[in-house]
C-alpha cells in the first residue's frame, strides 16, 4: 500500500494551488459570498420578490420589517422614495454590478494579455509603443479618465464597459510583459525557435500557458475596482440609467434621506462594500495560492 502511495504521480502545480486555497478559511468563505451574489444575479428574475420598477407612493420609505413596526407587508427591507422595493433593487443591481465587471475584466485581460505578449516577446519598437501607450494611460486619474468618456460617448452599460475597459487592459499588460520578458529566456523557449516555430506559436502555445495564473489573480482584484468604478459613475448619473437598478444610483437616490429613511443609501451600500471586500478577500487567498514564491520550502 505504502509503495503505490510512493508511485503515485505527484499533483500539478494547478491541483496543488488548488488544495492550498481549499484550505484558506477565509478565502473560501470570500469565494462563497461571490458565488452567492453572482447566483442571486443569474436568476434575479425568480428570486427577486418583486419588481424593481413597481413604484407606489403609498409605500414611499417604508422602513424594513426589523427596522420599525410601520412597514408594508412584504417589503423586508423597505422601499425607497418612489416606494419601490429595496430589496428586489439590490438583487437586481447585483446582476448590473456583476455583469460590468465580468465583461470590463474579461475583454481587458485579453487585450491586456495579448499586448503584453507582443510587448514582452518582440520588445524593440513594439515594447516601446506599446509602453508608452501604458504609461500614457496611467498617468490619468482612473475616474477623471472614466468620467471624460462617459461625459463624450453618454450614459449607459454598454458605454461604461468601453470606458472603463479602454484604462482597465493596462494592469494586465504590465503583468504579462513582465512574465514574458522571463519567460522568452527559458530553455523551452529556446527549445521552440530552434524548431522553427513561429512567434504566434511561441507566444500562444508555449508562453502563454505559463502567464495564466498570474492574468487569472490580476482579473479578480480588478473586478472589484470595476465594481467601485461602475458605482462610482452610476453615483454620478454616468452609469446606468432609471429605472435600472443600480447599487451606486440607489446610493445616490437616498442621499437626501439620510436621517429620516437611512436604509436606501446605507443597504446598497453595504452590499458594494461586502462583495468588493469578498473579492479582495478571495483573490488575496488565490494570489497566495498560485505564487510558487511562497511556497518554495514547503
Amino acid at each position: 500500500m505504502s509503495a503505490s502511495l510512493a508511485d503515485a504521480a505527484p499533483l500539478s502545480p494547478t491541483a496543488l494551488a488548488l488544495r492550498r486555497f481549499l484550505r484558506n478559511g477565509t478565502a473560501l468563505v470570500a469565494a462563497a459570498v461571490v458565488v452567492l451574489a453572482a447566483l442571486l444575479a443569474v436568476f434575479a428574475p425568480w428570486i427577486a420578490p418583486q419588481d424593481p420598477t413597481d413604484a407606489d407612493l403609498f409605500r414611499r420609505l417604508c422602513a424594513p420589517a426589523w427596522a420599525a413596526a410601520d412597514t408594508a407587508a412584504g417589503y423586508w427591507l423597505g422601499c425607497d422614495s418612489l416606494g419601490r422595493d429595496i430589496l428586489s433593487r439590490l438583487i437586481h443591481g447585483a446582476r448590473v454590478s456583476l455583469s460590468v465587471a465580468a465583461m470590463v475584466v474579461c475583454i481587458a485581460a485579453v487585450i491586456g494579455t495579448l499586448a503584453g505578449l507582443a510587448a514582452g516577446y518582440f520588445g524593440g519598437w513594439v515594447d516601446a509603443l506599446i509602453s508608452r501607450l501604458v504609461d500614457t494611460l496611467l498617468g490619468f486619474p482612473y475616474l477623471v479618465f472614466a468620467i471624460g468618456l462617459m461625459a463624450m460617448m453618454g450614459p449607459g452599460l454598454h458605454n461604461i464597459v468601453l470606458a472603463l475597459v479602454l484604462k482597465e487592459w493596462i494592469f494586465t499588460c504590465r503583468v504579462v510583459r513582465g512574465e514574458t520578458l522571463a519567460a522568452r529566456e527559458q530553455d523551452y523557449v529556446e527549445a521552440a525557435r530552434a524548431l522553427g516555430c513561429s512567434p504566434g506559436h511561441i507566444m500562444l502555445r508555449e508562453i502563454l500557458p505559463n502567464v495564466l495564473s498570474p492574468v487569472l489573480v490580476v482579473a479578480t482584484f480588478r473586478m472589484a475596482y470595476v465594481i467601485i468604478m461602475e458605482a462610482s459613475l452610476s453615483f454620478l448619473g454616468l452609469g446606468v440609467q432609471p429605472p435600472t437598478p443600480s447599487w451606486g444610483s440607489m446610493v445616490s437616490d437616498g442621499r437626501e434621506f439620510l436621517v429620516d429613511a437611512w436604509w436606501v443609501s446605507t443597504l446598497p451600500g453595504l452590499c458594494i462594500l461586502a462583495l468588493v471586500l469578498s473579492i479582495n478577500l478571495a483573490s488575496q487567498g488565490l494570489r497566495d495560492a498560485f505564487d510558487p514564491r511562497l511556497h518554495q520550502s514547503s
